[in-house]
């Protein structure tokens, strides 16, 4: 068979001929030019990020804000506001990495809607991103700012936030790369002066300014076992720009910042009618980006964390519901508990009040339940596994509780 000239040679997809063409690949029995071969990786290319997208996001249970705010309601007791925005921002969040590209033909490029949470400790703020993970099924960690510091000094970097998130994830970079990470005590990260020192805040806003890479979205190399104890692993390369950063934090006295700007305790004249439209005894509620940055939050960092929300102070009648009413209520694990050793186990509803004035007393917030139930119960579930026969039931009564509470370390303490 005679050998083909240029003429002859075309490419067997766009039929242009050889010479028409920088590089002609030749196969058994065709070609293809450089140009169809330049065309069919960027088809590749598109068809396999399609693939890995639909089977990253393919697990992850994407709900109307409606729908979101509805699971996180069988969980948490009350915080409808804070319910409101985390849904919505999340919705937003999945919504915009679902897409091809973050950004449409007309260039409207879509953000992150990273969040910050202000509340009292014991309100749900750590509560209500673990539920919107679960909900939503995606890998999940808490990361804890006090143990931050600023690159080579003690303690971790922020680098390890992510290490922790490839954990939750199983490895796999993909999926972490679309989880949720939750920051909690924020605020002990606040820079501790604006005047100039000799010594740098190494902990403060040292660490605020590592955690802007993070949160803008940037690849960061991830030492998978932890950068200090193991320096001499790989590190693996993490895509921050899909993850939702949810910080948190009590920002203990930030409400005497807000009452300062919003001008309550001025002395004479004043709009006496705006006055009373303001709650005192619930500040939170106006607060501001220019509040954390009196706090000591620096600009930058406030201005990747767009979604400020807070949490309302638990008041008596939402600890109540909490103690009997979410899936996981507390007094629906002891009575569990107890059906594990074939005893049933009730209260008398007058120690679920006692309960509660008790974690009032001590300003315990929701966490407290716990504890205070655990002084409560802590000789029974001592005792009774043991007995001989066990009985088949066992109820609390108001009086077992007062007595049980005294005897505990409780007392001790010296309530608010």
């Amino acid at each position: 068979m005679a050998a083909q000239t240029e003429e002859q040679i075309k490419c067997s997809f766009c039929g242009r001929d050889k010479r028409e063409t920088a590089v002609m690949i030749a196969g058994i029995t065709g070609h293809i030019c450089d140009r169809c071969i330049q065309q069919a990786a960027r088809i590749v290319d598109e068809e396999m990020s399609t693939r890995l997208r639909e089977t990253v996001l393919g697990s992850v249970n994407l709900l109307k804000p409606a729908d979101v705010k509805m699971h996180l309601d069988e969980y948490v007791i009350g915080q409808d506001e804070a319910k409101r925005s985390l849904s919505v921002a999340v919705y937003n969040h999945y919504k915009r990495i679902s897409q091809k590209d973050v950004s449409d033909e007309e260039g409207v490029t879509i953000e992150k809607s990273n969040m910050i949470f202000v509340g009292q400790t014991g309100t749900g703020k750590t509560l209500l991103a673990r539920t919107i993970a679960k909900v939503l099924n995606v890998p999940f960690c808490i990361a804890d700012a006090t143990v931050l510091t600023e690159a080579g000094y003690v303690g971790e970097d922020v680098e390890s936030i992510l290490s922790r998130l490839l954990q939750a994830s199983e490895y796999n970079v993909e999926a972490a790369e679309r989880g949720i990470v939750f920051i909690d005590e924020l605020d002990k990260i606040s820079r501790k002066s604006d005047n100039p020192s000799i010594t740098r805040d190494v902990s403060g806003e040292g660490v605020q300014q590592g955690l802007l890479k993070l949160l803008e979205g940037s690849t960061v190399g991830v030492p998978p076992q932890g950068g200090r104890k193991h320096p001499e692993q790989k590190l693996v390369q993490v895509d921050t720009k899909n993850i939702l950063f949810i910080c948190g934090g009590a920002f203990d006295g930030i409400d005497r910042i807000i009452s300062r700007r919003l001008n309550t305790g001025a002395i004479g004249y004043r709009n006496k009618a705006k006055e009373e439209d303001i709650e005192k005894e619930n500040l939170l509620q106006y607060i501001s980006p220019s509040d954390l940055r009196e706090y000591g939050l620096i600009p930058e960092l406030i201005g990747r964390l767009p979604l400020v929300s807070f949490l309302n102070p638990l008041d008596r009648s939402a600890l109540r519901r909490i103690l009997t009413e979410p899936k996981n209520a507390l007094i629906k694990q002891y009575v569990r508990l107890f059906e594990m050793e074939d005893i049933k186990l009730t209260f008398d509803k007058h120690v679920l009040d006692y309960v509660v004035d008790k974690a009032l007393d001590y300003k315990l917030g929701a966490r407290g339940l716990r504890s205070i139930c655990e002084a409560i119960m802590m000789d029974a579930m001592y005792e009774m596994p043991s007995m001989d026969p066990k009985p088949e039931a066992f109820k609390i009564t108001i009086e077992y509780a007062k007595k049980k509470f005294d005897q505990s370390g409780f007392r001790k303490l010296r309530a608010a």
